[in-house]
């Protein structure tokens, strides 16, 4: 089971475990967004976690299990695009404050994730990045746009370069930055100032401050996503899955 969770004083964490790397199977991200929506609506929860087991924290989806697909399937790549924006939308719009402790790698989908959340707490040795384009595809910029300045943005997304918890503490998108070790502990402590605060103001809080975003993040990942179906049917996106799961170099003649 990739996913369990457990409530206790109001403070609902939900922890992904999906070795190696916990890349989510697209099953997986259908299970987090069910799971999120679930908790959001269960009185007794005030605050949500959102952690992880294992080195990582989330590598973003399964590249193998997109790999197995032939040439023009895209029945996989359609699975995993609806469950990422499922679980993105399930963080962002959960009716209370939803709190990812990152350790290790942020990538892809993660980025999805944790860019969608309302706090973060990060491992000294949490590193962030966007790799879609080394993968033949695109999407995460939205989430990761609420994280750093525009032009480092730009460049993150075109190197696929990672940002390490401490820059990202710097820029004020990461709230506290701390040992792995007490990664899980400092989360719980910031989940409990909210959780001992009035549900019912915090639940209107969430919604306000959801209500006057800048940027609707549901239609704009939708967006970018256009871009990964047509860099599909370009033939790149194949090529680009096949060579990460061999292990070597892609070929591109375009």
């Amino acid at each position: 089971m990739p996913i369990s969770h457990q409530i206790t004083d109001g403070i609902a964490e939900v922890v992904m475990d999906h070795p190696p790397v916990n890349a989510l199977p697209v099953q997986g991200w259908f299970d987090l967004a069910a799971l999120l929506r679930r908790l959001g609506e269960d009185p007794a929860v005030r605050v949500v976690i959102l952690a992880a087991e294992g080195k990582g924290w989330n590598a973003g989806v399964d590249i193998k299990e997109l790999a197995k697909a032939p040439p023009g399937d895209h029945s996989a790549l359609l699975g995993v695009n609806r469950g990422c924006a499922a679980a993105f939308a399930a963080v962002y719009e959960c009716p209370v404050p939803v709190i990812a402790a990152v350790q290790g790698h942020c990538l892809g989908g993660g980025i999805g994730l944790v860019g969608n959340a309302d706090i973060i707490i990060a491992s000294t040795d949490a590193t962030f990045g966007l790799p879609e384009v080394d993968r033949g595809a695109l999407g995460g910029a939205t989430h990761l746009s609420r994280m750093v300045p525009p032009h480092k943005l730009r460049a993150m997304v075109f190197t696929g370069a990672r940002a390490t918890a401490a820059e990202l503490h710097h820029h004020g998108a990461v709230l506290a930055v701390v040992e792995r070790a007490a990664l899980r502990a400092r989360a719980r402590e910031v989940a409990a100032q909210i959780a001992a605060k009035s549900p019912t103001v915090m639940r209107a809080a969430k919604d306000c401050l959801n209500g006057i975003d800048p940027v609707d993040v549901k239609r704009s990942y939708r967006y970018e996503q256009g871009y990964t179906f047509e860099l599909n049917l370009s033939g790149v996106s194949h090529e680009a899955r096949a060579a990460f799961v061999e292990g070597r170099d892609a070929r591109f003649d375009k």
